[in-house]
């Protein structure tokens, strides 16, 4: 069976998104962006939350995004999409499907479907939603050297917090820190 995996980058304390929806303070050079290459190779889908897919959608489909990093923009455009929203009326980036209802369901057939593990990416509301109908098998957690003292936090406002295990853990040369938890299921 796939996994679910969280990839979220946050700040030492916590945020995963500064005041006003900033993420200027993301820690990122190039081991970051081939690490970021190679995780999205091993994934066969993205899942998205309605706002994150909203940003998404709306970069990595400009000329810009294209241009500046043209490797993770093809995949990105390439790679099959899961938009969980009940307030879009339709996902026009290419190889988006759109999913209004009956999310435990739909979560459940694309995990049992064959082929490699599914991201989700960003989406922590999305993330907190799905942990609690037990649908998230792993979290990675890359913390940036930085503390922002304000923000969103990272799985605000879950419920039914489960046990998690650290399965292994990766530094990098910039400070960041890459935490692989696997959730632990009673």
């Amino acid at each position: 069976m796939r996994k679910v995996i969280l990839f979220m980058l946050t700040t030492l304390d916590g945020f995963f998104e500064g005041p006003n929806q900033d993420l200027s303070w993301h820690n990122v050079d190039e081991e970051f962006n081939e690490f970021a290459i190679q995780q999205l190779d091993d994934l066969d889908m993205l899942f998205f939350g309605r706002m994150t897919y909203q940003g998404m959608e709306s970069w990595w489909t400009t000329p810009m995004a294209i241009e500046d990093d043209p490797i993770v923009a093809g995949i990105m455009n390439s790679k099959p999409k899961v938009v969980f929203s009940t307030t879009l009326d339709a996902a026009n980036w290419e190889h988006t499907r759109l999913v209004k209802e009956n999310v435990a369901e739909a979560v459940t057939e694309l995990k049992q479907a064959p082929g490699k593990d599914i991201a989700i990416f960003g989406s922590s509301d999305l993330t907190v939603s799905l942990m609690e109908l037990g649908l998230v098998d792993e979290l990675r957690i890359l913390v940036n050297p930085v503390v922002l003292g304000a923000g969103k936090r990272l799985l605000a406002g879950i419920h039914d917090a489960p046990k998690l295990h650290l399965i292994d853990s990766r530094p990098f040369r910039n400070g960041n820190v890459l935490l692989r938890y696997e959730v632990v299921r009673s």
